[in-house]
């Protein structure tokens, strides 16, 4: 990465169905949006417009690597004779037995001592991120390969009529929320702490959606969406 400039690896998803396989679709379930128990039925309701839209999934895939110091205890069982364990210029005393103890253990019971010691940490995290168009954090249940996206997408992108909606989430807020993703489960007592950040891909994934726009008694207003790649409704 340079500066604020990433690159972007732009993807755009074929469509599962045309849009008369979609109006087939909107006229069997466009109840839905008024309601199915009392509502109007389907002759009721008139679909007043058909359009597809181009809708942005922004994704981010990293990885997170650090080796620190933390602190740490470790319990060892050792002989009832023994008072203190050394360990290089470290002393440690036995645990005091509590009351309960020395009743049911006795005096030949194993003795417990406290090693209060340090771990050398390792640690490496994958993860990726998906926010939709209203920069919403999101699932991603696209499966991405050569049957599922279009050959030509900046090419598709540009001559399209269809209207594209792109995330309001932006690349550079997209990388924070990864990298603080990342890093989420470190603790907070450590020393010497070496990072390392490293960001994989940026993603614009345009999913086709078309939606329809219906009317219905009253002049009551409804809105069908169906994602075109998954033939479902979203």
């Amino acid at each position: 990465m340079a500066g604020n400039r990433h690159d972007v690896r732009i993807v755009v998803l074929r469509k599962a169905m045309d849009e008369d396989a979609a109006m087939a679709a909107i006229e069997r379930k466009k109840t839905k949006p008024f309601g199915s128990l009392f509502g109007p039925g389907r002759k009721d309701i008139q679909v007043h417009s058909l359009k597809m839209y181009y809708e942005c999934l922004l994704r981010a895939s990293g990885r997170y690597t650090a080796h620190y110091y933390r602190p740490s205890k470790y319990t060892i069982s050792v002989d009832s004779n023994v008072r203190e364990v050394v360990i290089g210029e470290g002393v440690f005393p036995i645990r005091k037995k509590s009351r309960l103890e020395r009743v049911f253990v006795g005096k030949k019971g194993k003795n417990k001592v406290d090693l209060k010691i340090e771990d050398h940490v390792f640690v490496e995290h994958k993860t990726d991120i998906t926010f939709d168009h209203y920069g919403k954090e999101s699932k991603f249940p696209y499966k991405l390969n050569s049957s599922t996206m279009e050959n030509y997408p900046k090419r598709l992108l540009e001559k399209t009529d269809s209207k594209i909606k792109k995330s309001s989430m932006t690349h550079e807020g997209l990388v924070k929320k990864l990298e603080s993703r990342l890093k989420k489960d470190l603790e907070d007592e450590v020393r010497e702490l070496e990072e390392e950040f490293t960001l994989c891909e940026i993603a614009e994934v345009y999913v086709p959606v078309y939606e329809a726009r219906l009317i219905g008694p009253k002049k009551k207003i409804g809105i069908l969406r169906l994602d075109a790649a998954r033939k479902q409704l979203i």
